[in-house]
């Protein structure tokens, strides 16, 4: 899962002697919260809705509106960006490009390429599009938590209870953190079960390990069995 394949690529930037009015037109009419600021052709910070609202004057201002607007059109960008930069490599992984926006308390960095030119944007957004999409959220279905043990095949054997069950597996997800030796989650999406069968799934499933939870996402609703 590298950055490349899931970053933003329509690249807005700004240049940083444009005026703070100007990034917060930018920023509303792109409907994006992180801008990099260009000088000179070269990457020399980033200005996010953030630096934006601590820099906007406080809502107990005398100033009235034309005065205000006055006044962000005369700060500049770059007195306001943030001038520590952070910045990814295209074949960074999102996994390590969460981690450093989790370490950094940031919401999101530019994507460099091997000139380090800007090609693109990385945000938590799209950091939870991804999750979204390894977890097969988007076709709804029922989630179905098991434990099982950390054997070969033991996953194939719950795949293929769901098959005799007529279902479809959307994704797989597995984790081992803070479980048992010897053991490991897994996080099973499926749909096209029918409901009178998935209690008999579930009965079965529990034959080859510890049902942890289900929750129904079909219908439009959000069941949760535990």
């Amino acid at each position: 899962m590298l950055v490349k394949n899931w970053m933003s690529k329509n690249v807005i930037t700004i240049d940083a002697d444009d005026s703070m009015q100007h990034a917060i037109k930018l920023l509303k009419e792109h409907k994006i919260n992180l801008l990099p600021v260009m000088k000179k052709g070269k990457l020399a910070g980033v200005i996010t809705d953030r630096d934006l609202k601590k820099s906007s004057p406080s809502e107990a201002t005398t100033l009235d509106m034309h005065e205000l607007l006055y006044l962000i059109s005369k700060i500049k960008v770059q007195d306001i960006m943030s001038k520590k930069l952070y910045t990814v490599p295209e074949d960074y992984t999102v996994e390590e490009t969460a981690e450093l926006l989790l370490e950094k308390r940031i919401s999101g960095v530019p994507v460099l390429d091997e000139s380090g030119k800007p090609v693109g944007v990385i945000t938590k957004n799209d950091i939870f599009r991804l999750l979204i999409s390894l977890t097969g959220l988007g076709k709804k279905g029922v989630q179905i938590a098991v434990q099982l043990k950390d054997a070969p095949g033991s996953i194939k054997a719950v795949r293929e209870l769901i098959s005799k069950y007529d279902g479809r597996t959307a994704s797989i997800l597995t984790s081992s953190e803070n479980i048992p030796a010897g053991k490991f989650n897994v996080y099973f999406r499926i749909y096209q079960v029918e409901n009178s069968k998935l209690p008999a799934l579930v009965k079965e499933i529990q034959n080859k390990g510890t049902v942890l939870y289900m929750v129904d996402h079909r219908d439009g609703k959000r069941t949760i069995y535990s």
